[in-house]
This record gives C-alpha cells, structure tokens and sequence, in this order.
C-alpha cells in the first residue's frame, strides 16, 4: 500500500495534536501502519537547534517534510501535526512529495484565534500578549492559511474522534484513487 502524509496545520491550540492522535489510534485499530511526527515533539529533539524566526521556521517545516516523506516512501501513513504558519513551506512540503511519488494531504484545523485561546493549554497566548513570546503565531507573526486544502475541519464537525475518521475517509479515497 503506498504511503501518504496527512499534514495537520493550523493555529497553536487548534487541535491539531489531539485530532493527530485520535488518528493514529484510528488507523491502528485497522491495522494502519502509521507515525505520528507532532511539531513540538520534533522541536524539542529533531528541531531543537531551531528558533522562531522566519527562517527557522521554514528550515523546521522543510525538515518536518523531508522526514514525513521518507516514512510515505516506506508506506506508512505520516501524521504530521504542525502550526506551519507559512503556505510556501506547506506547499515546498507537498512538491517535494509529489516529486518523489509520494501521497500528501493538506488537512487545516479552522479553528477561530478567540477558541484557540480560551482552549490554549500551555497559555502561551497570554505569554505573547503580555510580551513574553516575541513572533507568536497568531498574535504578532501571521498564521498564513492554506488557500486549497484537502480537508477543512472545524470545532463544529465534531470532536477528535470524528474529525479523525473525516481524515481516514479522506485518506482512503486519496488512496483508491491512486490504486
């Protein structure tokens, strides 16, 4: 079975992480093979002698690509659960992909700024707004949105269980289309 990423992008505090997670498990319980590559995972090891300025931020998501498209190549489904904040870096990501045969599937969690910081569990959006985390997506550095992705999912679709299955259903006719 030929092996797809399914790059999860969207604000910090979207909900990209736990839908990712709910992925995974979703995936495994059909004998999916599946990693998941989480942005703040990868930062603290992969990533770690990266900040976050503008190019740091394109070198972490070219690297997050590189990594995702090898495990696509070994066909496995790599989640990859990352703010991305820029559309040329998401697309560099997709290309690279495409030129190498491999599956990608752009899925954005649309989730409003105002949800993402009442739901903000490390509270990072009050430690930028009190100017304690210069350059924060979605406070005082853009959060670029995808302008075609596969899949738009919001809180409104329901919880992490559903919209995981809205990507499996995604991922599976991606799939039989290229059988």
């Amino acid at each position: 079975m030929r092996g797809t990423t399914v790059w999860i992008t969207g604000l910090p505090a979207s909900g990209k992480s736990t839908v990712a997670g709910a992925l995974a498990e979703d995936l495994a319980a059909h004998d999916r093979h599946a990693v998941l590559l989480d942005g703040d995972e990868l930062r603290r090891g992969l990533n770690a002698d990266l900040g976050f300025g503008k190019a740091d931020r394109a070198e972490n998501v070219r690297r997050v690509g590189e990594v995702a498209k090898l495990f696509a190549l070994a066909g496995v489904v790599a989640i990859v659960a990352a703010i991305s904040p820029y559309r040329a870096g998401r697309e560099g990501a997709r290309s690279a992909h495409a030129a190498a045969g491999a599956g990608f599937l752009e899925v954005f969690m649309d989730t409003p700024a105002r949800l993402c910081e009442t739901r903000d569990p490390k509270g990072l959006y009050a430690r930028a707004r009190a100017g304690e985390l210069p350059g924060f997506t979605g406070v005082d550095d853009p959060y670029e949105r995808p302008e075609n992705p596969d899949l738009v999912l919001t809180p409104a679709m329901g919880g992490s269980a559903e919209l995981a299955r809205l990507i499996s259903a995604l991922l599976d006719r991606a799939e039989a289309a290229c059988a």
